[in-house]
């Protein structure tokens, strides 16, 4: 008696139920089209040639079990944006130094200058030049990671399995670069691809997993909880916002894996530090690709309309 008596309270309880959660939807798929604080998500409109849009929303930041500077996870929020399809090449360097807007960057490895390589042995300060002469800006640690892995966490740009050479430009069981060697000495060492060598991942992006590690935006911080609010909430930019000079910190971020490393470092939330002037005695063949704001996308986009009127 008292189970059957239970089950018929329970019938109005659960359409009760029901009619909230149904009434409640279109309130949660309003409250997804804006940010935290209210401002409205921009939709992906025309990306600039060469670039990709990353909706903007919520994302899983960082790793549960990873290591240490990558935890802990957590939810950040980003406005919509736009990333680089490919890293920045030798060619498209050289044309902007032959501009007058970039500084020259001598890389010290052989075998790395093709024009489609990835350009690397930049500085953090080099790459943020170029961004700005295209009318974009280094991407933020946080706006890279969502690139890399869009709004569900994954390991990975394609997933959260399968990592090997015919994915993502990295070291395996036949050597650095996916056994190919570098021309002239140590050859062994390898070198990077042209950029697009692999196939496209999440957001139609290529090589955000191996190939050059790329330079982000941020100062670099031991950990997420570390860093605090600089590197939780809406847009965040970490300690300092990103600013030119930050005390107690004297690292830039660096993301995405290379040819010279395996797996394990190029899921998209491992973290590297390393000196903005990259000179020796720690120099490093380091690469980067820009991003742009909606806004920047937006003038970028009607700037080459109205070049190809003429």
């Amino acid at each position: 008696m008292d189970g059957i008596h239970h089950q018929g309270h329970n019938r109005p309880m659960k359409r009760t139920a029901l009619i909230i959660l149904l009434t409640t939807l279109p309130c949660a798929r309003a409250q997804a089209d804006k940010l935290p604080d209210g401002t409205p998500i921009k939709p992906c409109a025309a990306a600039p040639a060469g670039m990709a849009c990353v909706p903007g929303g919520p994302f899983l930041r960082g790793s549960k079990y990873g290591p240490r500077n990558s935890r802990p996870q957590h939810k950040v929020w980003l406005q919509t944006f736009y990333m680089d399809v490919n890293e920045a090449t030798v060619e498209a360097y050289v044309a902007c130094v032959k501009a007058g807007k970039c500084q020259k960057a001598k890389t010290l490895y052989g075998d790395f200058s093709r024009p489609r390589q990835p350009k690397v042995g930049v500085r953090w300060f080099d790459a943020v030049d170029f961004c700005k002469a295209h009318g974009k800006h280094l991407p933020t640690e946080a706006q890279w990671e969502k690139a890399a892995r869009g709004a569900d966490g994954r390991k990975f740009p394609w997933g959260n399995g399968g990592c090997s050479c015919k994915r993502a430009v990295i070291k395996d069981q036949r050597g650095r670069s996916c056994g190919v060697k570098k021309k002239g000495g140590s050859p062994s060492k390898g070198r990077t691809f042209v950029v697009g060598s692999r196939p496209a991942a999440i957001h139609g992006l290529h090589d955000m997993a191996g190939n050059a590690w790329e330079w982000v935006m941020d100062w670099y911080s031991p950990s997420y909880k570390a860093c605090g609010a600089a590197c939780q909430g809406v847009e965040p930019k970490g300690p300092c916002g990103g600013a030119l000079k930050c005390k107690g910190h004297s690292q830039r971020a660096v993301r995405g894996g290379s040819w010279y490393w395996t797996c394990k470092r190029a899921v998209t939330y491992y973290r590297r530090a390393h000196y903005p002037i990259n000179k020796f005695p720690n120099y490093h063949h380091y690469g980067f690709r820009c991003a742009a704001s909606a806004v920047e996308a937006e003038k970028i986009v009607k700037g080459a309309g109205r070049g190809s009127s003429r």
